[in-house]
């Protein structure tokens, strides 16, 4: 018979491999990742897809790189990592507990892109950027979704690849976080470190600040962006690129929805389809749930 392992079975496994005591273990939250915290040790365990097994090793190593060079990145804790439970793997960090009075500002992340582009290339193979590849898999392989909704998602990734590829891109490439958006920044006391660095590649610095400016589909304010604009130094917004970058993230936000909506998930399921409609409605104005 087949033991089936869940994420918090594979991250006790894990713990237990790696030298740390699993009883205090507790989930944190659960999106494209299970995310739980090992209480007695100060840790925070990551549990993903095993397919993301190689990014994962260059988040690590890049991380420790970054940490070494004083910027402030979250940190991988100091055990052999990333640990693989099929059809799992799991990583460890450092826990920054977060202060009651909210997260960190967005012009704080403003300032944190800033350092992390004008450092030197890291010793670090990062891959190349490639807009929208998961959320084709995700699409192609979905249960879940009705034939009408693939079919749109498809034409509508193929318009904005055929967009992107035409744009030009003042900034210049190297490395990039990728998922940069206020939502992965955490407080390290007065702080903010930069943290969830999956998706870690070399490309366009513009990807880097696009996904704030996305962020008012989740209320974010003129004031914010004013705010972010400034302590990154150039304001995107100036750039005749950045719908179709947001056209781009609107997009692949969709693809941890897919997946969850194919393993049962009702409020995930209620939140893509909403999603859906109000693009296909090119409704900018509507809000969108954060999970």
């Amino acid at each position: 018979m087949t033991m089936t392992v869940s994420p918090e079975s594979a991250a006790r496994m894990a713990c237990r491999a790696s030298g740390l005591t699993d009883h205090s273990l507790v989930p944190l939250h659960h999106h494209a990742t299970s995310v739980f915290l090992l209480a007695a040790e100060g840790v925070v365990v990551r549990v993903s897809p095993v397919s993301q097994q190689r990014r994962l090793t260059t988040a690590v190593s890049l991380t420790r790189w970054l940490v070494a060079n004083g910027f402030p990145a979250t940190e991988p804790v100091d055990v052999s990592q990333p640990v693989a439970y099929e059809p799992y793997v799991v990583t460890f960090w450092r826990h920054y507990p977060q202060p009651e009075h909210g997260a960190p500002p967005a012009g704080g992340l403003g300032d944190l892109l800033r350092t992390l582009h004008s450092l030197p290339s890291p010793p670090v193979t990062l891959p190349r950027y490639q807009p929208l590849a998961s959320l084709k898999t995700a699409v192609e392989s979905s249960t879940y979704l009705a034939p009408n909704q693939r079919a749109w998602l498809m034409e509508s990734g193929q318009e904005l690849l055929h967009a992107y590829g035409e744009l030009d891109f003042p900034l210049g490439h190297g490395h990039i976080h990728g998922d940069a958006y206020p939502g992965n920044t955490l407080w390290d006391e007065q702080d903010v470190r930069l943290g969830d660095w999956d998706e870690a590649a070399s490309g366009p610095r513009e990807i880097d600040l696009a996904n704030t400016f996305q962020g008012v589909r989740f209320g974010r304010t003129s004031a914010e962006l004013d705010d972010f604009s400034f302590r990154y130094g150039y304001d995107i917004r100036r750039w005749p690129g950045l719908p179709v970058l947001c056209g781009i993230r609107d997009l692949h936000t969709l693809g941890s929805f897919i997946r969850r909506a194919d393993r049962g998930d009702t409020a995930a399921a209620e939140q893509l389809s909403y999603r859906i409609e109000t693009l296909r409605n090119m409704d900018t104005r509507a809000k969108w749930a954060a999970a």
